[in-house]
């Protein structure tokens, strides 16, 4: 039978419940075991891809194409296991389910209500992922306990526990061990107000989790175990890391949580092995060529999530080339107002991430025509690929007025236009062109160079391409059409064989990008930028 961990959060958000299921998946990963993951979300949106940056951070996308919480790139990063539509429901899921098969007569008359009706569908999503080859599925429940949102969701997991049988199934809870600088102390108390909460809905922890900014003293322990019915050895500490949140897993295998996971679950403890990730972080921690700083020039800077996979592909491009990579955050808008060389002088590289809407896309039009102009090291993605296009196009090809249909539908010269096959389109939720698609490298080039492969495949998340009817007029004037769908009708590569390094992708090749194997098109763009430097 497969085995169960759920992964509940207390007192506050934003505790890293997500980078601590990826820690302990890893973990469990290299002692042997067959590893799912999940994330169960209670807001009502069916996906996160109608939510704006600001409000939700990145989308992450799956190789099937599923818009997914971004908690879902820390447990493709620290295991390299596959995600996918199965790993990510929403309470908006969940309900749309339900109500669909009500309407359907599917309930035979029934009243539909909460329980049992919208918890099963919730235990259905959570054994959807068991199969005779998965040993674990660890499934997190977003929010906080005491959400009322979250309430469905942990009377389904105990439910569940119900179901296959104490030895099946563990409950892991992530709570804040709170710091009091004008008292200068620890204080246990809200943890264990939190613990209360689920054990009033039937759900005691087998092992608490415990984020801390101070190291916990034996008496801190001793009072949660005692006030949470926690045994001593299974309250532990998650000190906030030093360096990298590579680090955690680390840190948890010297408490061998890990360990304590596999008896509680009846497994066998299998040798564990994490000489490679030990030698990764320390490559961060000490890198042989110190620092370079690259400028990530985006619409959603203010919010740091808005941009993880972005942030941590750098991160893993930087660790390929033994360098620290410091990322210089620029507003685009902010570029608009007081100009490029501003804002970028001094930086090694600059990269336009994706983003949707007209707000700041001057900004980014001028930062690429900055490193393009100044021989600097350039990276666009998705938006910053269409960016810089229209960047080129001004300004090399001398189509005056040039833009995208999607911020300037009376151009004269719409370099970018809508998908053909999105014409049609009037809902916006999961409509795009979404998850892996193959796309063709062309010979010579530098994109196939870096990949040292004629076709590869990755994910997208757009609506937008470059004009067909520009082709001509772009080539001609030197741009490149590096990759291509392999019916060569949509462009998904272009680069500049006269620039020192110019590459840009309509496909977001973050999201496959691992601390232990860096995605090769951020490895070269980081090892251009050192070179720049040098």
């Amino acid at each position: 039978m497969t085995k169960h961990i759920f992964v509940t959060g207390g007192v506050v958000s934003s505790l890293g419940k997500g980078l601590t299921a990826a820690s302990v998946a890893m973990l469990l990963q290299r002692r042997g075991y067959h590893v799912k993951l999940q994330k169960l979300d209670p807001y009502l949106n069916v996906d996160p891809g109608t939510m704006s940056p600001f409000q939700h951070g990145e989308v992450y996308v799956t190789d099937d194409g599923a818009e997914t919480d971004l908690d879902l790139g820390h447990y493709e990063r620290f295991t390299g296991i596959p995600c996918s539509h199965a790993s990510n429901y929403t309470t908006g899921r969940i309900y749309s389910s339900v109500i669909s098969r009500e309407r359907e007569g599917g309930y035979l008359g029934k009243t539909v209500q909460v329980i049992p009706h919208i918890t099963n569908e919730i235990k259905d999503a959570i054994y959807s992922l068991d199969d005779d080859e998965t040993d674990i599925v660890i499934t997190e429940i977003g929010g906080t306990v005491g959400d009322i949102e979250s309430l469905p969701y942990l009377e389904a997991i105990r439910q569940v526990r119900q179901d296959i049988g104490y030895d099946n199934a563990l409950f892991m809870h992530i709570t804040l061990v709170l710091y009091l600088k004008a008292a200068g102390e620890l204080k246990t108390k809200p943890s264990q107000q939190s613990v209360g909460i689920l054990r009033t809905i039937g759900i005691i922890p087998d092992i608490l989790v415990c984020r801390c900014e101070q190291s916990m003293e034996l008496e801190h322990r001793e009072k949660l175990a005692l006030f949470c019915n926690v045994p001593l050895n299974l309250v532990v500490e998650e000190k906030d890391v030093a360096n990298t949140i590579y680090e955690v897993p680390l840190e948890l295998a010297a408490q061998d949580l890990d360990v304590y996971v596999l008896e509680r679950l009846k497994l066998h403890v299998n040798r564990l092995d994490v000489t490679d990730w030990r030698a990764m972080v320390k490559r961060f921690v000490e890198p042989k060529h110190g620092e370079v700083e690259i400028a990530v020039v985006g619409k959603y800077i203010s919010l740091q999530d808005s941009y993880k996979s972005i942030y941590e592909a750098l991160t893993h491009g930087g660790i390929a080339n033994n360098v620290r990579v410091k990322v210089r955050m620029v507003e685009s808008e902010d570029i608009e107002a007081r100009g490029a060389e501003a804002l970028l002088d001094g930086v090694s590289g600059v990269l336009v991430p994706g983003g949707f809407g007209d707000r700041g896309i001057e900004g980014k039009i001028a930062a690429i025509r900055y490193a393009r102009e100044g021989g600097l090291p350039f990276f666009g993605i998705c938006l910053g690929m269409q960016c810089a296009v229209i960047e080129f196009a001004r300004n090399v090809c001398g189509l005056d007025a040039a833009h995208s249909m999607e911020f300037a539908p009376d151009s004269p010269h719409p370099v970018i236009d809508l998908m053909e096959e999105q014409k049609k389109i009037t809902n916006m939720g999961g409509t795009m062109r979404l998850g892996a698609y193959p796309c063709v490298l062309t010979e010579g080039s530098r994109a196939r160079d870096l990949y040292q492969n004629a076709k590869v495949s990755e994910r997208h998340r757009h609506r937008y391409e470059v004009n067909n009817a520009y082709r001509d007029k772009l080539t001609d004037k030197g741009m490149v059409l590096a990759g291509m769908s392999p019916d060569e009708a949509l462009v998904e590569m272009v680069e500049l064989p006269s620039h020192p390094w110019f590459v840009a992708c309509q496909f977001h090749p973050e999201f496959q990008s691992t601390p232990l194997k860096a995605h090769p098109i951020f490895a070269g763009f980081v090892a251009a930028a050192l070179g720049d430097k040098q």
